[in-house]
């Protein structure tokens, strides 16, 4: 017989139990029909059967489930107060309380977003926690429009408007610790969606020696940002963990003797010594002009959060050209990719060669939580199709719990692909050669698919979260 479904039940079937009586038994109901129901539960037993067929009054029979799909089931069909969907009830609260309880909250968890939406029957909340959005809270769809205008409030927001989207900042202070959160809101079918990014992170515990790369990739990178003049690019895709590697660069260099300016959207870190600049296109300040004014303040050290436009790829050239060490981002799938972009930017290869110290690509891979991780035989089958050197023999996959908020995994890793370039590389470009796979491998580069195979092998991610850095194509 079916286990019961993770994310559907049928309300006929949902409502055979209340949530009491599923959370105090731990069951599920799974089937009914004329002579009875079928509850799914891990404690099977003559007295457990007894005891609830005389509180249902039906003849009840018992199928033995896995304790973490009991969990699963119990966390997703009869949410209550004191488990991981929990309601809000905002008439025994203020607004302003639970905003800074949600951002507390969030904070404590390692969350990077909080999303506050409504739909026809309900509002909820939820955050994001290692990449992947966890349900927290419900409330009543009427005690929406309260919280949404707290949050314009503390941002400065127009309460009024409700018809066209709204961004701002705003700071929340709570037992010390300072929160700088940038606010979205969108107005959507049934009211406002806020999103609340939190910023402000102390860049402190940052090191370049700890965010993951091997011996050789920490050694070639060290290299490349020790040069007084160049550009090193970090490249991957939105959330890929860029900026934090920055931060942990810019915090190395930050020395007296050093003048670093930065500009970025938004400011995410704050960094003591550092000139941090925010963009503001909107009245004309972006990369490239904000790029254009670093260099009459004289600096040694520039960081750009994006080169996003060949304007702004010519300016750091230029700077690069001029005796500054330029640090940016940049959106391609390899290291080498980003020789590629650039030229599709505009920016001659001959420059790019005399300029470009180091480039890397970065992944944020998710991690199986330990505490409910399976293994299962490996499919021999996947390894003509992935960029697998040997076959392994097992593998493991997420199963989810209470530890990993019933999503299988709990943390992140990033996994690198340095390429630092020498003169072989640099003569490659001058020459209009834009391929060079084969002179990588010559080197022994570690490539993003052998950084997340290892991360396979030892049994720490699964196959579904890596598969698109083993694919071959």
């Amino acid at each position: 017989m079916a286990e019961p479904l993770a994310t559907e039940l049928a309300p006929a079937l949902r409502n055979l139990v209340t949530t009491d009586q599923a959370w105090h038994y731990r069951v599920v109901p799974l089937e009914q029909d004329a002579e009875g129901m079928v509850l799914g539960t891990d404690r099977t037993s003559e007295t457990l059967r007894t005891e609830l067929e005389v509180i249902l009054g039906r003849t009840v029979r018992l199928q033995t489930l896995e304790p973490t799909t009991v969990d699963r089931a119990l966390s997703t069909h009869y949410r209550r107060t004191g488990q991981r969907n929990r309601r809000i009830d905002l008439s025994a609260r203020t607004a302003e309380h639970v905003l800074h309880d949600l951002v507390h909250e969030a904070r404590e968890l390692g969350s990077s977003d909080i999303h506050i939406e409504v739909y026809d029957g309900t509002a909820r909340v939820r955050i994001r926690i290692d990449g992947l959005l966890v349900e927290r809270y419900q409330y009543a769809r009427a005690d929406h429009p309260g919280l949404v205008n707290r949050v314009k409030v503390q941002a400065g927001l127009d309460i009024s408007e409700k018809r066209l989207p709204q961004d701002g900042r705003m700071v929340l202070d709570r037992e010390g610790r300072r929160t700088d959160i940038r606010v979205s809101v969108l107005p959507t079918l049934h009211g406002e969606k806020v999103v609340l990014r939190l910023l402000g992170q102390d860049a402190g515990h940052l090191r370049v020696e700890g965010l993951g790369m091997d011996e050789r990739q920490l050694a070639d990178y060290q290299d490349g940002i020790r040069r007084p003049h160049g550009i090193v690019l970090i490249s991957g895709p939105t959330g890929s963990g860029k900026t934090t590697t920055l931060y942990a660069t810019l915090k190395q260099l930050n020395e007296v003797r050093r003048n670093i300016v930065t500009v970025e959207d938004p400011i995410e870190y704050t960094l003591e010594g550092i000139n941090q600049v925010q963009l503001r296109e909107s009245i004309g300040l972006g990369f490239a002009q904000a790029l254009r004014t670093f260099l009459r303040q004289d600096p040694d050290v520039i960081m750009l959060g994006e080169i996003r436009d060949g304007e702004t790829a010519q300016m750091a050239i230029r700077a690069a050209l001029t005796g500054h060490l330029v640090l940016s981002t940049i959106h391609t799938n390899s290291a080498w990719g980003t020789v590629s972009r650039l030229v599709d930017m505009g920016v001659p290869p001959f420059l790019i060669a005399g300029t470009l110290n180091t480039s890397v690509a970065q992944r944020l891979v998710r991690l199986l939580c330990p505490h409910c991780k399976r293994t299962e035989p490996w499919d021999v089958a996947l390894a003509g199709r992935l960029k697998v050197t040997d076959a392994l023999e097992e593998h493991a996959v997420a199963v989810g719990c209470g530890e990993c908020h019933f999503t299988g995994y709990k943390g992140r890793r990033a996994v690198y692909e340095v390429v630092q370039l020498d003169g072989e590389l640099a003569d490659l470009l001058r020459s209009g050669v834009h391929d060079a796979t084969d002179a990588l491998h010559a080197r022994g580069i570690r490539t993003l698919a052998s950084s997340a195979t290892e991360l396979l092998r030892a049994r720490l991610t699964s196959l579904d979260e890596v598969h698109s850095l083993l694919s071959a194509s």
